[in-house]
């Protein structure tokens, strides 16, 4: 079917001011179309807009220099949200949106919180998910004297987001034994000079003080205060905020030692090392100028409600396996219940050619959605022709919108259309975000390439007796606004072949942060089961309480009034027909309220960037930005009907999982079973406990002082939050993720090695060391490996370059454990061992098929106790020994430690007024 003169007129006309997507790409050395997004719940400031472009405008210009006149950033898009006052200097938004954004910003759900942070856990080298930055962090200037100039912050969270590299820091080990057998500060290059200080915070004033010595290391909460100027050049990935701070640790300088991410996840390689290993780095020369050649250019985009056009294939394939039946079930579902109020819907069918079957219309009340859902097709026939499918589904929304940009098309099919490619310029073009369905096995292979062309949804579903696959794809089309207050959350999505007379009971729990448009609804596909629902306070609802449409007399939907009280829901299910029966249950929720972040989970599937390339299944469990920790995560991943394969995903910082208690839940998936579709679902739930919220991990480094000319300047205190602040009790919860991944090549049943074991940890217990990690599998982190290699050194990188021509050590005894299990070996030294020697291990494990697993972390042991540094003072202020005394400038920006910082003031303390004094000390730390 051909596109109309009018359509074909306006996405030519919209071509002159076509941009790409939210995906940022290197032209000629600079970065085009970053995307920044602001969350709709921030306040409306045009300062945050104007501060955002000083920021990467500034950060422009550091990168720059950073990267030896190299990288800088040429365009940016910013979205402001649909919630703030319209302008005429903001263009509509195209393909871009929130949750696809390159930077966010957004207030966490937690006050005083305002570090900025990057999502990444996909391992060394891989790119990052969002960056996020607060408004007070933009707004509030104070914040300067701990996080740094906001362009270098930018840049420092830009290196984590690009080229996955890691902080150079260290929160958890601030300080470590060097090879030199000394005290040294967690850093990068090593020998920053400093002094360690302790902040005692009682009540509401805080003093500093000498870090107490225990032998090994300085006192839990003892932080390194750098001298302000140095000899060296500090890197912008340990401190951001020094000065002078131009450069990125590279071979010659970094610091191997330094027990920080970097070095753990990177393999103790330098930052500099990983970016020129880069894509960007191969494919960008240095400029021959002193500058960036040009200055960013800012583009403000807002966002508008949401308009959607269900694309859905009535081919006469759509006869088999009751997949019209199934595709009427969870679009019906879909209208009724999960898109979002306010939205624009169309519905357009296609077979051999197309038709309009609803124009569009804003979704205001329960009555529209009937309507539409009775528009939905119900007779398949004829071929598949996708083409002219989108052709309407656009022609559709430029009728009423005057234009496609912004836009979204759900296309759905079963079939093959060898004409897919004749249409992807017109997608290019349309601005349009289209998410794929692929439905059962038969479906285009070049589908997915819609998606990518517009950044939309690749999803799959397999055939089933009843629709919950399909219904549980539809229900992840949600709004990409950012406004989660108003977005449809899967609870529970179950299904079972039920056998004559065999009850299906599901408890579903409903948590306080859901409660709104609670639906219930049961599907079967013979005959109508018998069913009643029991809320937590006993009462009871009968199937005459639910609806059953008759255009759709297979599936019963009951809408629970008001908000949900909280608690388990039981629904019982009893097959009454005389065959067995397919049956399945589902339950969705919206937010209890606007201002309480729901808990809310994401599930993705990709490759790692490790040898073998394996798939590994992520999902994601938080509360608003906060990580939730402890809860159980089950992923079930299916293959065209094949057999269904069942994970449990664990956030232990071992296999799969690069970081533990982040809150993203992993696993390696090494069933393969050749090329296809594998559709992607995981279950997280817990269970009348109470969840723990966790800080995020790649953070800017937070300042806590310095030290000029002698005298020591402390900030506030970093803020810190009590257990209970940590604990949010929220009963049981449940939630349904979905997602999908399509494997194009490979063997069809690919053989792996044990994956590498990460965790290895090395401690001396009187003269015997102890290593202790987590155990690998045989295939990666599944089974069980057949033995282990280990190796010591006194050198670490000739242990990390040289494995195989190491020391080994006796381990023949050792017999591997189930994957996922704590191991722990005991080595008693053959030989004297000399006091103040550092001894490195590694560990390789190997499997039935004599592969073999990476070499892992290197652990560390020492054998001998430091001299003690200095003594701590006593409760006078004096120092033992000490023959000088240093006058001590706390600045402190905030007198409580968990107020907002926001002013700056001097305090001097001296000896006679209740001053502190503070040992001098002129050595390296």
């Amino acid at each position: 079917m051909g596109v109309t003169q009018s359509l074909i007129f306006l996405l030519s006309f919209q071509l002159l001011h076509l941009i790409k997507g939210s995906t940022v790409w290197l032209n000629e050395n600079g970065y085009e179309d970053l995307v920044v997004a602001i969350n709709p719940q921030v306040p409306e400031d045009a300062n945050i807009i104007l501060n955002t472009m000083n920021m990467i405008k500034n950060a422009s210009n550091s990168l720059f220099e950073m990267t030896k006149h190299r990288f800088f950033f040429k365009s940016v898009k910013i979205i402001i949200p649909k919630t703030w006052k319209k302008n005429t200097n903001y263009s509509r938004v195209k393909t871009e949106s929130y949750d696809q954004a390159d930077v966010i910003i957004a207030d966490y759900y937690m006050k005083h919180v305002d570090d900025p942070y990057t999502l990444l856990y996909e391992g060394c080298k891989m790119k990052g998910r969002y960056i996020h930055f607060t408004p007070n962090f933009l707004l509030n200037e104070n914040l300067t004297n701990v996080y740094g100039e906001k362009g270098r912050v930018f840049v420092h969270e830009w290196t984590h987001f690009r080229w996955g590299v890691f902080d150079e820091y260290s929160r958890d080990v601030p300080f470590y034994v060097s090879e030199k057998a000394t005290i040294e500060a967690t850093s990068c290059p090593a020998g920053v000079t400093g002094i360690p200080v302790f902040q005692d915070c009682r009540g509401d004033i805080c003093k500093p003080r000498s870090c107490r010595y225990d032998g090994q290391l300085y006192e839990k909460g003892c932080v390194f205060i750098p001298d302000i100027h140095q000899n060296i050049s500090c890197s912008i990935m340990y401190m951001q905020y020094a000065r002078p701070v131009a450069v990125f640790c590279d071979q010659h300088t970094h610091n191997s030692e330094a027990p920080n991410m970097q070095n753990k996840i990177c393999n103790h390689k330098s930052t500099w090392e990983v970016i020129m290993e880069s894509d960007d780095f191969r494919n960008s020369t240095v400029l021959n100028t002193s500058a960036p050649p040009s200055e960013t250019t800012f583009r403000l985009l807002q966002a508008q409600e949401r308009v959607i056009c269900l694309v859905l294939d009535i081919s006469g394939s759509m006869r088999m396996h009751n997949r019209m039946e199934n595709l009427r079930t969870a679009a019906e579902k879909y209208l009724l219940d999960v898109i979002e109020t306010g939205s624009w819907v169309g519905i357009v069918t296609f077979d051999s050619d197309a038709t309009e079957r609803a124009h569009l219309q804003q979704i205001t009340d329960d009555e529209i959605r009937q309507k539409l859902a009775q528009l939905l097709p119900t007779i398949p026939s004829g071929l598949t022709n996708i083409c002219a499918g989108i052709h309407k589904g656009l022609k559709v929304i430029a009728n009423k919108m005057n234009t496609t940009y912004g836009s979204e098309i759900v296309l759905l099919t079963d079939g093959e259309d060898p004409g897919i490619p004749a249409c992807f310029n017109l997608v290019k073009q349309s601005g349009t975000k289209i998410h794929t369905i692929a439905l059962g096995t038969e479906a285009d292979k070049k589908l997915e390439e819609l998606s990518e062309l517009t950044g939309g949804l690749k999803l799959s579903a397999p055939d089933g007796v009843v629709p919950s696959k399909l219904t549980e794809v539809f229900s992840a089309i949600t709004s990409g606004n950012g406004d989660i207050s108003e977005q449809s959350i899967q609870l529970e999505s179950k299904e079972l072949v039920v056998q004559h007379s065999t009850w299906m009971n599901t408890t579903v729990p409903v948590d306080k942060t859901v409660g709104n448009d609670t639906f219930f609804s049961i599907a079967w596909n013979l005959s109508q089961p018998f069913f009643f629902l029991r809320d937590p306070k006993g009462k009871e609802y009968g199937s005459s309480d639910f609806t059953i449409d008759n255009s759709n007399p297979y599936t019963a939907r009951l809408r629970i009034s008001g908000t949900a009280e909280v608690g388990d829901w039981q629904l019982y299910i009893k097959n009454v027909h005389p065959a067995t029966q397919g049956i399945s249950v589902t339950a969705t929720s919206r937010p209890a309220c606007y201002d309480v972040a729901p808990v809310i989970a994401a599930a993705h599937m990709n490759r790692a960037n490790t040898a073998f390339n394996p798939v590994v299944v992520y999902a994601e469990v938080s509360q608003g930005f906060w990580p939730v920790l402890g809860a159980t995560v089950t992923a079930t991943i299916e293959k065209d009907n094949g057999t269904a394969v069942t994970l449990e995903l664990l956030d232990n910082g071992a296999g799969a999982d690069m970081m533990k208690n982040d809150g993203v839940y992993s696993r390696y998936f090494t069933s393969l079973q050749g090329t296809g579709r594998y559709s992607l679902k995981v279950k997280s739930h817990g269970r009348n406990a109470t969840t723990r919220l966790s800080l995020k991990q790649n953070q800017a480094s937070y300042n806590s002082g310095y030290r000029e000319n002698g005298k020591i300047y402390m900030t506030a205190p970093r803020p810190e939050f009590a257990d209970e602040e940590l604990q949010v009790q929220l009963g049981s919860f449940s939630r349904i993720s979905t997602g999908s991944f399509v494997v194009n090549t490979g063997d069809p049943a690919p053989t792996y090695p044990p994956c590498k074991v990460t965790d290895l940890h090395a401690r001396i217990e009187n003269t015997t060391i102890v290593l202790s990690w987590t155990a690998p599998g045989g295939d990666f982190d599944n089974g069980k490996a057949d033995h282990y290699i280990i190796k010591t050194s006194e050198n670490l990188l000739d242990l990390r370059n040289n494995f195989d021509h190491a020391t080994s050590v006796k381990c023949s005894n050792l017999i591997p454990k189930e994957a996922g299990r704590e191991e722990s070996f005991e080595i008693q030294p053959e030989n004297k061992t000399e006091n103040g020697t550092k001894i490195y291990f590694a560990i390789r494990a190997v499997d039935d098929n004599n592969l073999i697993s990476e070499v892992s972390n290197i652990a560390q042991a020492t054998w001998f106790l430091p001299p003690k540094a200095f003594a701590p003072l006593n409760h006078q202020g004096n120092t033992d020994g000490a023959s000088t005394a240093v006058i001590v400038a706390v600045t402190a920006l905030c007198v409580a430690v968990v107020c907002t910082i926001v002013n700056s003031t001097l305090y001097v303390f001296s000896k006679k007024k209740g001053r502190l004094e503070i040992e001098k000390m002129q050595r390296h730390v």
